[in-house]
C-alpha cells in the first residue's frame, strides 16, 4: 500500500508535480532562511515558487518594506544557489493569532492598591477619569 502510493505520488500522471512542487518549495525554504537576515526571516516564509519569481510572506508591512528592499540581494542569493529567480515578490500576510492569546487572565488588586485606588478616585471631581476608576475597581477582583 504504502509503495503503491509513493509510485503514485512520483508518477507523471499523478501528483508527481505536485510532490516536485513541494520538494522545491521545502529546498527554496531552507535557502530562504540562509539567505534573510534572521530578524526578517523569523516574520516571514517562502509562500510560493511560479514563472521564475519567489514569492514571500511578510507577517506585517514593515517586514515587507525591509524585504522589498533586500529583493535585489535576495534574487542574487538565490541565483548564487543554483535557484534561475528573477524576481522576489513580497507580500502581507498576518498570521493567525491564537484564541488563548487574545484572552487576558483576571489579575486582582491587592487591598493597598485598592484603597490607593479609591482615595484617587474620591479626590476627583464628577468626571471621565472618576467614572473610568470607578469602572475598574466594580470589576477588579480584590486579592485577598
Amino acid at each position: 500500500m504504502q509503495k503503491s502510493l509513493e509510485n503514485y505520488l512520483e508518477a507523471a500522471d499523478g501528483a508527481g508535480k505536485v510532490l516536485a512542487h513541494a520538494k522545491l518549495l521545502m529546498k527554496l525554504t531552507h535557502l530562504y532562511q540562509e539567505i534573510a537576515p534572521a530578524h526578517l526571516g523569523q516574520t516571514s516564509s517562502l509562500a510560493n515558487f511560479k514563472s521564475g519569481t519567489i514569492v514571500i510572506h511578510a507577517v506585517s508591512g514593515a517586514a515587507a518594506a525591509k524585504l522589498r528592499q533586500l529583493a535585489p540581494t535576495l534574487v542574487d542569493g538565490f541565483c548564487k544557489r543554483g535557484i534561475e529567480c528573477n524576481g522576489v515578490q513580497i507580500k502581507v500576510q498576518a498570521r493567525k493569532i491564537s484564541i488563548q492569546s487574545m484572552t487576558s487572565a483576571q489579575k486582582p488588586l491587592g487591598s493597598r492598591a485598592r484603597r490607593e485606588l479609591e482615595g484617587l478616585r474620591d479626590s476627583l471631581p464628577n468626571a471621565p477619569l472618576r467614572t473610568a476608576l470607578e469602572t475598574l475597581l466594580a470589576r477588579a477582583a480584590t486579592k485577598e
